[in-house]
């Protein structure tokens, strides 16, 4: 039988290189995928056989085109691990931070949406930075809409980035990394009702704080225990949850 092939974002460091290994120690094959070739190279060659390094930068549109044209086998997952963290907060931060935490796994969904095997897992990794408690009500009841679409959640992204160059947040979070978590959960839930007439489950997973270069040393959870949910997620079977928000298999508030 062929191994389960799975393609994780980021896979260099990190979360999505100890998802890759996870997932490898179960007899999947991975492909690494990261924007910088040594680093990324060098992970593949140390996470060992089965392991393979694509080149993908998730904010370049020809970028994410170019690795769908590389894929010679169906992906049973896909893992939307890569994210940033900009210092300081201003429209260009906010701006930043969207195209690689929101805009980025949008892009690389749509575009790998064709390759995705019937019943493949797709993973957006989250955070808890993200939970809507962090937004005022009317925000709040506009991003779990069960009517929201595509357009409506780019308008709510606009309207951010609009608040922030305008100096008036009007009750969102004075934070570009929450607000494009939230962004991120609620694609998931979008992305979840478009494909599932193919059996594909979408899910976010909130790793936990995690001791990675973006969490720090003196965070409370090791990369074991975070990458831990993203696998169960990645390999979940039929009649597994999908457009749902999960930290350790257990269902959170969004």
């Amino acid at each position: 039988m062929s191994r389960a092939v799975a393609l994780v974002t980021g896979a260099n460091r990190g979360l999505g290189y100890e998802t890759a290994k996870q997932l490898l120690a179960r007899g999947w094959s991975v492909l690494v995928a990261a924007r910088d070739r040594d680093s990324g190279e060098a992970a593949a060659r140390a996470l060992g056989k089965g392991a393979r390094f694509v080149a993908l930068d998730v904010t370049e549109r020809e970028s994410v085109t170019a690795l769908s044209k590389q894929l010679d086998a169906p992906l049973s997952a896909l893992v939307n691990n890569a994210g940033s963290s900009f210092d300081g907060f201003d429209v260009s931060v906010a701006r930043r931070t969207l195209e690689v935490n929101y805009r980025g796994p949008l892009r690389v969904t749509d575009t790998l949406a064709d390759k995705l095997a019937p019943g493949a897992n797709v993973v957006m990794v989250s955070s808890a930075m993200g939970e809507l408690s962090r937004f005022s009500p009317e925000l709040r009841r506009r991003f779990l809409d069960e009517s929201l679409g595509r357009s409506e959640l780019a308008g709510l992204v606009s309207e951010f980035v609009e608040r922030v160059g305008r100096g008036e947040l009007g009750g969102f979070p004075r934070n570009a990394y929450s607000v494009s978590k939230a962004a991120l959960n609620a694609f998931t839930r979008i992305a979840a009702r478009e494909l599932e007439p193919r059996g594909v489950r979408v899910n976010a997973i909130c790793p936990g704080w995690v001791r990675t270069r973006m969490g720090g040393n003196g965070a409370a959870r090791s990369l074991e225990q975070g990458a831990s949910g993203i696998v169960w997620a990645a390999t979940l079977g039929e009649g597994g949850p999908s457009g749902g928000f999960f930290r350790d298999g257990r269902a959170i508030d969004w």
